[in-house]
């Protein structure tokens, strides 16, 4: 008897492996050409957290997260992020019923278990900060009262790097409550054919390319707590945790004078946790129950590059956070 239950629990988790990776694959039918952003998502909603995503207009972003939305049974709302956008518009407020002489609170949008925040970086800091709360502690306060949000929850937040005239910069304290941020390129010259088939076929049929549901609430649950138990060896956390600190002090390491110089801020113990996290995500995504070096260097710079502050003269050089970290790869010894 003991034996079958065994073998019930382990046919579970895996038939829950091969939900999530059904999950890769029809994103990657739906937004043709980000295999790397299907994934970073997945992993995002294994590891319980939030991702920004940062590329050009049109590569897709606000589609892949409507299609993640789609393919999740979960509440969902898009907030379309504005210069006149006003906090109150996120959380929610309080709104007077003069028959019952009280105050009654209408909850916002942020309610919901998956957010989009198109265009995060188009309003004040202000708005933006509406999020903080929600975001690090599953919470909303307003007034006197806390209203805690719904599980899973996770934000997604769209940027575009290219335009700044309207833009406010993101603080470092609110880079710092997501997860990954993730960096969409151009597609290739295949893709892009299969993207212009897809468009067409879509407007021939009036229809957005959508599939039904494949996660439940418990099957998240359940994927998070699989992910929890996978296995990392002192010596790869000790590699992992030599990569972080050597964001902070780079002159320890050989060849790292010059590296140290051109770090302004190292990332936070934030920033282990998250790569923790995601190294096991990564891991029992690819049907592994124990984590290896690739999985941490793969996750490096998604983990990493919107915690790590440069120097004046670093920035001035042409150097960004993706090469600074490139070099401490490099620098630090792979167990």
């Amino acid at each position: 008897m003991l034996v079958c239950a065994g073998f019930e629990v382990s046919r579970l988790v895996t038939d829950t492996q091969n939900t999530f990776q059904a999950l890769v694959r029809a994103l990657n039918q739906a937004v043709v050409g980000q295999p790397l952003l299907a994934e970073r998502l997945t992993i995002g909603l294994l590891a319980g957290g939030h991702v920004l995503i940062e590329g050009a207009p049109g590569l897709a972003k606000t589609r892949a997260v409507k299609s993640l939305a789609s393919l999740v049974d979960a509440s969902f709302k898009r907030i379309q992020f504005t210069p006149d956008l006003l906090p109150s518009d996120i959380s929610g407020t309080e709104i007077y019923r003069p028959g019952e002489a009280s105050f009654e609170f209408q909850r916002g949008p942020i309610f919901n278990q998956l957010i989009l925040a198109d265009e995060i970086n188009r309003a004040p800091a202000k708005v933006q900060s509406a999020l903080l709360e929600a975001m690090a502690e599953q919470q909303v306060s307003v007034g006197n009262s806390t209203y805690p949000l719904p599980d899973p929850f996770m934000v997604v937040a769209t940027q575009n790097p290219i335009e700044h005239e309207g833009t406010y910069d993101l603080p470092h304290a609110q880079l710092d409550r997501f997860l990954l941020q993730v960096k969409v390129d151009f597609p290739g010259v295949a893709d892009e054919n299969r993207i212009l088939e897809l468009s067409r076929l879509e407007g021939r049929n009036n229809v957005v390319h959508e599939n039904g549901a494949l996660l439940s609430p418990e099957v998240i649950a359940l994927a998070q707590s699989e992910t929890d138990s996978v296995y990392m060896s002192a010596a790869v956390q000790e590699y992992m945790i030599q990569l972080v600190v050597a964001t902070r002090n780079a002159a320890l390491y050989e060849m790292g004078g010059a590296i140290a110089a051109d770090i302004e801020y190292g990332v936070s113990p934030r920033a282990t946790i998250a790569l923790d996290r995601c190294s096991r995500a990564r891991a029992w995504l690819n049907a592994r129950d124990y984590v290896t070096p690739d999985d941490v260097q793969a996750l490096v710079h998604d983990c990493l590059r919107h915690r790590l502050v440069l120097s004046l003269p670093a920035q001035s050089r042409g150097k960004t956070t993706d090469t600074v970290l490139d070099e401490l790869l490099s620098m630090v010894p792979v167990v």
